[in-house]
């Protein structure tokens, strides 16, 4: 099935972002835009690279083998593009300890009692690297109605699989040029964002 790198949300304010905090503002927006309208929200790559920025989501992610190769086609996005900063966002469980308490490390946040449903956003460049936890709030019949302030705490880095995806060295060109030529075979149409509105397939 193609796959297809898309342009961002009607929500995305004028001016295009060029900095991590101007990304991590529009993997926000979009979040709440997808959030308001589906109730859900897929795992979502924004990149800023050399052919400026762009947003990835994948076609299906119903198992882990799909989700190792969304991450796979997330990184190939990053080298083909030069991308140098990238956010990843997901719709994820949590679950934070309280100021006098230790962290379970053998429960897992989907299984816990006071788990909390959130979108994370993970941001990367090469000097830094950023998260924030949307949490998220529900009415009483399910549907989204806004999201809460967090109280995660700071940490200096995300790890899991769909952390730690902008390649750690710039790309070569024939870096490049390879990872365009994969990406082109998985059918992945990457689109440089072209105006200020979303032209959303979803």
């Amino acid at each position: 099935m193609s796959q297809e790198a898309r342009t961002f949300s009607p929500l995305q304010p004028p001016r295009q972002p060029k900095s991590l905090d101007d990304l991590l503002a529009q993997a926000e927006h979009y979040a709440e835009f997808c959030m308001r309208n589906s109730g859900k929200m897929s795992p979502t790559l924004f990149l800023i690279g050399a052919d400026g920025p762009m947003v990835f989501v994948p076609a299906s992610l119903a198992d882990a083998n799909e989700k190792d190769a969304f991450v796979t086609t997330a990184r190939l996005l990053c080298i083909a593009h030069a991308a140098t900063v990238v956010v990843m966002a997901l719709e994820a469980w949590a679950k934070f300890a309280k100021p006098d308490e230790k962290l379970d490390p053998t429960e897992q946040p989907s299984e816990a009692f006071d788990r909390q449903e959130v979108i994370v956003l993970m941001g990367e460049s090469p000097r830094d690297q950023k998260q924030k936890f949307l949490p998220i709030i529900r009415s009483g019949n399910g549907n989204f109605f806004g999201f809460g302030e967090s109280n995660a705490p700071t940490m200096d880095k995300m790890e899991g699989r769909f952390a730690q995806i902008l390649s750690p060295k710039p790309p070569t060109d024939e870096n490049r040029a390879l990872a365009h030529a994969v990406l082109k075979v998985k059918g992945v149409n990457a689109t440089e964002l072209g105006g200020e509105r979303l032209r959303s397939k979803r």
